[in-house]
């Protein structure tokens, strides 16, 4: 797989579950040459674990599999090469069931796969560790294609390296081509997530019609620039906003690293490349950190919640009332939870002309590392207070006998610790080394803000008139991203977000550590709060797991704006 022309890398799965008729969309829209599907989140790999533990033989997204009974064939047919991590904790699985699919369609494919990221019995992890995944980079991809591969299936990568690795394998780029490689991972990340990059999720989704957004992909150069775009007459919008937005999803300061490369996301710089088109050129990279990250999962306990409705008048006192009956229940039984998490959202407004606009929730969450704490303990004293509490006692649907949840945690292995394995079409398997150049990650001197806007005039109203954010989950940190839509704005912005004002927009962070990054290209900050999350999104510490709203949350806070931007 080589040639000078541009790459044409399209992305048909943004998660485990995305639009089922994607990968068709994809193929029959317009020109590819691979086609990639990122299947994998910190949440799915618990999933696929206790698939494993129900069934050695699965542990991959078999979702994957029927899109390619209906998509193969065409792929085959249109010269589209097909690479994806949906092989999760059996890739080797996943190819043979990829083999024997097309054995069965008649369709001649090469498959190959890459595996040696489930370091699970290369060490202790401590009790209960059900996966245990190095994030791999983009190597062994290309040395799977360029072996011939039509099909290739990954374990545990970096989302961006099924792009990397694919431009890695065209250009013919070296493991040092630092620049090139960090390019290709700026387009990567933008398309990992599918329709986010043309219109989904978008802050500023009124101006568009992202009724059924397009899927992403990228025109890749062999200097590692990229144009991002869409097949034509698909819905949904690219525009350096959206593409701004998926730059900052899940990222920190100015260095992203890898384990192929560490991109420094300050070296970005995007403009409008015509409809639908925004180039993005000018990305630095450097040599990949010493380590790799290591994701860890495991099943952390028992939890069950409860949402009782209290509407109308005295609402605080009613919920004073319910916890109250709740915790001389437990006492009564004997079996008080571990954690018992009162929340309540005053939903509820004065004189409502609808009786839902009335109500405010009260959300008991409760877990234990028994089962039974949390079981009919916690469900039999709600539904036996139904006649014998607030007035209006009802509930938002009948409590459950409680469900498992999991917890992420990601640690740093040596390199030297991970022994990667590209497996080609024809079986040989190809040892993946680690590039010889590495480098200990140093803070990036934070760059001069711009000049202060000078203000006037101000109005009290919402951010989200003058910026668009975009939020998502790192373990158990959240990341908010924040960027303007004028170089005016900007320059208000850089002075005004600051982290206090932050904690003060979003009390719930008022606590605990915020760190603020500036990326002056982007116009953007990028704000991490740890601890937000607990233990990762699969714990469900809060009503918003994975902290996906929690930058339209922050768009909606008032603070005074200059009246000029308004």
């Amino acid at each position: 797989m080589s040639g000078g022309g541009p790459l044409r890398i399209g992305n048909a799965s943004g998660f485990y579950g995305d639009r089922f008729s994607a990968f068709e969309e994809m193929l029959t829209g317009g020109p590819l040459d691979v086609l990639t599907g990122d299947y994998l989140a910190e949440l799915t790999m618990l999933i696929l674990g206790r698939d494993r533990l129900k069934d050695p033989s699965r542990g991959y997204a078999r979702t994957f599999l029927r899109q390619l009974e209906v998509s193969l064939g065409l792929a085959v047919e249109r010269g589209v090469r097909i690479v994806t991590n949906a092989g999760g904790l059996n890739p080797a699985g996943l190819a043979d069931a990829v083999r024997e699919l097309a054995e069965k369609a008649g369709v001649p494919v090469r498959v190959a796969h890459v595996e040696g990221d489930d370091l699970l019995a290369h060490r202790s992890w401590g009790e209960g560790v059900l996966t245990a995944n190095a994030y791999l980079g983009g190597e062994g991809i290309a040395a799977c294609l360029r072996a011939g591969a039509d099909v290739v299936v990954t374990g545990r990568v970096t989302d961006a390296a099924l792009v990397s690795g694919a431009a890695a394998a065209h250009f013919g780029w070296a493991r040092t081509d630092f620049d090139r490689l960090a390019g290709a991972v700026a387009a990567g990340h933008v398309l990992e997530c599918g329709a986010q990059a043309t219109g989904g999720n978008y802050s500023f989704f009124a101006a568009h019609d992202v009724r059924r957004p397009g899927f992403p992909l990228a025109e890749i150069a062999a200097d590692g620039s990229a144009v991002i775009t869409k097949h034509p007459g698909t819905g949904g919008v690219v525009d350096t906003g959206t593409v701004t937005a998926q730059l900052l999803y899940e990222t920190a300061g100015a260095r992203y690293p890898g384990p192929d490369v560490t991109t420094r996301l300050d070296t970005v710089r995007l403009t409008q490349d015509g409809p639908d088109r925004v180039r993005i050129e000018g990305v630095r990279g450097e040599a990949p950190p010493p380590d790799l990250k290591v994701g860890l999962t495991r099943l952390g306990g028992w939890r069950n919640e409860v949402t009782f409705v209290l509407t109308g008048l005295d609402i605080e006192a009613k919920a004073e009332l319910v916890r109250t009956q709740m915790a001389a229940a437990f006492d009564a039984a004997g079996r008080r939870p571990a954690e018992v998490r009162w929340t309540l959202a005053r939903t509820d407004r004065a004189d409502a002309d609808v009786q839902e606009e009335a109500g405010a929730l009260l959300h008991l969450v409760v877990r234990d590392a028994d089962q039974e704490a949390v079981g009919r303990v916690v469900s039999g004293a709600a539904v036996e207070l139904a006649l014998a509490s607030y007035p209006g006692f009802h509930l938002t649907a009948p409590p459950g006998k409680g469900a498992p949840y999991g917890v992420f945690e990601a640690v740093a292995v040596p390199r030297a610790e991970v022994r990667e394995v590209a497996v080609l079409p024809d079986g040989e398997r190809v040892a993946i080394l680690p590039v010889e150049e590495w480098a200990a990650l140093v803070p990036v001197p934070e760059p001069p803000l711009p000049a202060p806007l000078p203000v006037t005039a101000t109005r009290r109203a919402p951010l989200g008139l003058v910026a668009g954010a975009r939020s998502g989950d790192k373990g158990g940190a959240a990341n908010v991203g924040v960027w303007a839509r004028t170089d005016a704005a900007w320059r208000w912005l850089a002075h005004t977000l600051t982290v206090d004002r932050f904690r003060h927009l979003l009390p719930e962070t008022a606590e605990l550590p915020v760190a603020r990054h500036v990326l002056p290209r982007l116009r953007a900050l990028n704000f991490t709060v740890d601890g937000l999350l607990g233990e990762g999104a699969a714990a469900q510490a809060r009503f918003d797991p994975q902290a996906k709203a929690l930058g339209e949350w922050l768009r909606a806070r008032h603070l005074d704006i200059p009246e000029e931007l308004l």
